[in-house]
């Protein structure tokens, strides 16, 4: 098969006697959806909510469903009904990714120690 022909058939589905076979799902990789998660900011901090340490956990599963774990600042904070669905529009945009669940987690509570070097300096945190 040519170089064209392998191209093309890892983005267009392939025909077969039983008819079309869809194109092969991308594998989500995990270093995209942390370069998306880095896009999302709390409005009243100028660091991204990955630094900030707000997520807990990311799962991906095979069939590119993708669950992220994460957690606020302070129950009380004003961003509560913002941020989980910028961080589920932010996945959603990973090439692979079929479906997002995004779980607003307290246990453990956010401190400042969860913080990352660039974010605490950022911050004058340090």
């Amino acid at each position: 098969m040519s170089e064209d022909a392998t191209a093309a058939s890892a983005t267009h589905g392939a025909w077969t006697p039983e008819g079309e076979t869809p194109p092969p799902m991308p594998k989500v990789s995990e270093d995209a959806i942390v370069t998306m998660l880095k896009t999302v900011f709390d409005p009243e901090i100028p660091v991204d909510i990955y630094e900030l340490g707000l997520i807990y956990a990311v799962e991906i599963g095979d069939d590119g469903k993708v669950k992220v774990e994460m957690t606020l600042t302070t129950p009380s904070c004003p961003s509560a009904q913002e941020l989980p669905s910028q961080v589920e529009e932010a996945v959603r945009m990973v090439p692979g990714v079929s479906d997002v669940e995004v779980e607003v987690v307290w246990d453990p509570p956010w401190d400042q120690g969860r913080m990352s070097e660039d974010a605490r300096l950022a911050l004058n945190m340090y």
